[in-house]
């Protein structure tokens, strides 16, 4: 008997309608374009403004980082198959997506842990606070998130392959 393997998946998209096809496209580029620029001009902000200095400024500067970056793992290739006839993904492609998309909802989901530990202790120990919350801390809180979304995704890859 002979072994196949899946090399590609076709993709049936959303329509057929070539018209729709084309408000699809219009629509999702301009929300994805949105998206990100908004995350970015976030991150931009707080990074160049010394008023945004406490931890709470720089967990938020991660999580529109990471909502930009989790925005950019489908939407591109979703957008550009709008438009055209076949839609098709190879399986390492498929594969690449499957793992950005679990690396940065786990991300995600760890650094909102993190700041709500970072609002717990800013609302019930405010003048521990300092003492906390200090940036070595929060460097390694950030840390923490990462490595947090990255081992799940890589370990979920692994058993695929």
């Amino acid at each position: 008997m002979e072994k196949r393997n899946v090399t590609e998946f076709v993709l049936l998209g959303l329509t057929q309608n070539p018209k729709m096809q084309k408000i699809i496209f219009a629509v999702f580029l301009l929300i994805y374009i949105i998206s990100v620029l908004a995350n970015l001009f976030t991150v931009i902000t707080i990074i160049s403004s010394p008023l945004l200095g406490s931890p709470m400024y720089f967990f938020l500067a991660y999580l529109s980082f990471i909502d930009a970056c989790y925005a950019s793992v489908s939407m591109p290739k979703f957008i550009k198959d709008s438009l055209h006839e076949k839609k098709t993904i190879l399986f390492n492609g498929c594969m690449a997506q499957v793992f950005g998309e679990h690396f940065f909802s786990g991300a995600e989901v760890i650094l909102l842990t993190v700041m709500a530990y970072d609002r717990y202790v800013a609302i019930c120990k405010p003048l521990h606070y300092a003492t906390i919350m200090k940036w070595r801390v929060c460097a390694l809180l950030v840390a923490v998130s990462w490595i947090g979304g990255f081992l799940p995704a890589t370990i979920q890859i692994l058993f695929i392959f």
